[in-house]
């Protein structure tokens, strides 16, 4: 099998654009900057899925829906909100196509809609508006609500999973009696997807605060998860946000207290999407192909015989089913590929390709030894192992596997993130080794703004472990009482 991808050193992001293609799992549509994301892509996506959905739920929340479409005056009652989303907005005009009489299909003119109804970028002024008739005292609070959903947002530079018009993504959206409360749940939240991307995805991420320059239209406080690529920019890959009373206020959602008076109701929302493949795959794939997390991978185990004759196929395939049998009682996703279409070279570069994080090859002669050769898709590196207790061997070697992809992703973050002083510095740094900057920055937008502009860094995030350190900003040398994460981003 011929991979033909481009190496990473060579070109990063063609290196990406081809492998998320080869590996199968996604391809542009006929629809520009809309993608249609293959079986193979989809279970991966499946996978993290079920996992957030279930540790949404054991803190609390529950699954609705809400409609795609929100008419038009929703987003003007919170300007902030509006203005943020407004240049992405896809909005629906019509309501009925017609023939002109030539064969042609043309809008009808005469069915417009009284009021444009936008396609939603996110929701939360459909659901303040519902929220607004499930809300009438404390007994009704808190609402703990998530959604899965695709929503649109009209990109002009698209890519798969990293961008695109069209994405899948969940957004929760609670509604709470207290300040306290929220800001508690904004917390929690942002706690649930930093568990998620380190132990589920083997992600090392960064908690942190956005500045007020790179906030969610519309919110009081977002915080955020960053992780670092091998191409040394940076991606968020999760936020959470504490909206305060604003869309309370926007949309008149009041809730009597138990003093009996009347206030306004405190929300929070939070979401994750389908970005978070695109970091799985930049965050610890290789010139070889996908490296996945045996937790988040869609076949953990694969199975190559290798024969010659009908009768070393059948006892090769009876030792296989047995072990499917004892792998799948630990769990363990595992596929017996005895195509007779392709040869083992083929299927051993088409697996490590597509990740999957152990395989096993079975020949005649490893029947006749009582032997197996098992391959790591982390290391590339191969053993001949016993096959009396290879199951156990098996789950063990899973385990060992997230560990290690895991330790390498935090290894090279550790690597590349560098402490700087002087503006000289941060940009020597920026161009011949990317990653990220730790500075001192003076508080303004207009320096961040500058920053951006002279340099394409962004504060990524004000890290919530960061220490209180006096020091003076690295342009405007105005003082300064902490360092901020600084990068390139995606």
């Amino acid at each position: 099998m011929s991979k033909g991808i481009t190496s990473r050193d060579i070109d990063y992001s063609q290196w990406y654009n081809e492998l998320v293609v080869k590996a199968d799992l996604a391809e542009h549509s006929a629809v520009r900057g809309c993608m249609v994301i293959k079986p193979y892509g989809y279970a991966i996506w499946e996978k993290m899925q079920a996992a957030l959905d279930q540790m949404f739920k054991d803190t609390g929340h529950s699954n609705a829906y809400f409609p795609l479409f929100i008419p038009k005056s929703f987003f003007s009652k919170e300007a902030s909100h509006v203005e943020g989303f407004a240049t992405e907005c896809a909005v629906v005009t019509h309501y009925r196509l017609k023939n002109d009489g030539t064969g042609q299909i043309v809008v009808d003119e005469e069915a417009k809609l009284e009021e444009e109804l936008i396609v939603r970028p996110t929701s939360e002024t459909i659901i303040w508006n519902t929220y607004r008739g499930w809300i009438e005292s404390y007994r009704d609070l808190p609402i703990l609500v998530n959604q899965w959903a695709n929503v649109v947002r009209w990109e002009m530079r698209t890519r798969l999973f990293l961008r695109t018009a069209e994405f899948l993504w969940q957004e929760g959206h609670t509604a709470h009696a207290t300040r306290e409360e929220a800001v508690e749940e904004t917390n929690r939240m942002l706690g649930v997807y930093a568990d998620f991307a380190e132990n589920w995805m083997a992600l090392p991420v960064v908690k942190g605060r956005k500045t007020e320059n790179e906030r969610f239209a519309g919110a009081l406080d977002t915080l955020c998860i960053e992780a670092l690529m091998q191409d040394g920019k940076a991606l968020q890959a999760g936020t959470s946000h504490f909206l305060g009373q604003n869309f309370a206020k926007a949309f008149d959602v009041k809730f009597t207290a138990k003093d009996g008076k009347l206030d306004y109701v405190w929300a929070t929302s939070w979401g994750v999407s389908t970005r978070l493949m695109g970091a799985l795959i930049m965050a610890h794939s290789d010139d070889a192909g996908l490296v996945l997390p045996p937790k988040l991978a869609p076949i953990q185990v694969v199975i190559v015989p290798i024969y010659k004759t009908d009768e070393e196929k059948s006892g090769i395939t009876g030792f296989a089913d047995s072990l499917i049998s004892e792998l799948k009682a630990q769990g363990i996703s595992v596929r017996f590929d005895d195509r007779d279409t392709q040869r083992p070279g083929f299927k051993f570069a088409e697996w490590e390709l597509k990740g999957v994080p152990v395989r096993i090859a079975v020949g005649a002669r490893d029947m006749q030894n009582g032997t197996v050769e098992i391959a790591r898709r982390d290391t590339q590196t191969k053993e001949t192992v016993a096959q009396e207790g290879l199951a156990a061997r098996v789950a063990g070697l899973l385990e060992d596997i997230q560990q290690h992809i895991f330790a390498k992703a935090l290894s090279f973050r550790n690597a590349n993130t560098v402490e700087v002083n002087t503006y000289d510095e941060f940009k020597q740094v920026l161009e011949e080794k990317g990653g990220f900057i730790s500075a001192h920055w003076d508080g303004t937008v207009e320096t961040e703004k500058r920053i951006k502009e002279e340099t394409k860094a962004t504060i990524r995030c004000i890290p919530l472990a960061g220490q209180r350190e006096d020091g003076v900003c690295i342009v405007t040398g105005k003082p300064s009482t902490q360092r901020v994460l600084f990068a390139r981003a995606y």
